[in-house]
């Protein structure tokens, strides 16, 4: 049996962790295993400098925290070394760094994954990875809802000078 500070210590973690999970748009659970030193300190550099949050995780306490933030579908990625990766307003960023990282290093592995709350797979993360950033697809959305105004302005265009035209060539001819 625990004594009651290490007990009230591990509540602490759980607490935080839970608080992390909660606030997170996304993260994704990872197996660190076959990178060296380092490599890891590459990797958290890269991290750090994007606003992404990483650490090693301890398996029992993360999945308390899991429970307790309502996070549920994790429970078979929590086992063997995990660290976790989280960014608190990117839904995407997560994914991509650690897929982008994962590509490069055969023995890190993505465990799992989850965003807004709802665990993703492993597949599921290289997938969301996979998205085009926020700035692409929004300009996508824009260039799509344009179109039809630029091609309309296009049309009135081609009328107007099409009846500039005909009537330039009406008086050519009464001027002959």
């Amino acid at each position: 049996m625990p004594n009651a500070k290490v007990l009230e210590s591990k509540q602490a973690i759980v607490e935080k962790l839970a608080k992390t999970l909660t606030e997170s748009a996304s993260g994704v659970l990872v197996d660190y295993r076959g990178i060296n030193v380092a490599e890891d300190t590459a990797l958290r550099a890269d991290l750090r400098a994007a606003g992404v949050e990483y650490s090693v995780v301890k398996n029992t306490l993360t999945l308390r925290a899991a429970e307790k933030a309502g996070l549920t579908g994790l429970e078979e990625a929590l086992n063997g070394p995990t660290a976790m990766a989280v960014h608190p307003t990117d839904a995407v960023l997560c994914a991509k760094k650690i897929a982008d990282y994962a590509k490069k290093h055969p023995n890190f592995v993505i465990k799992a994954g989850f965003v807004d709350g709802k665990a993703l797979t492993p597949d599921e993360v290289k997938q969301l990875a996979s998205l085009p950033s926020r700035e692409v697809l929004v300009a996508q959305v824009l260039g799509t809802m344009l179109a039809p105004i630029s091609g309309l302005a296009t049309v009135l265009n081609a009328t107007i000078q099409g009846l500039a035209i005909a009537l330039n060539q009406i008086a050519e001819k009464k001027s002959a």
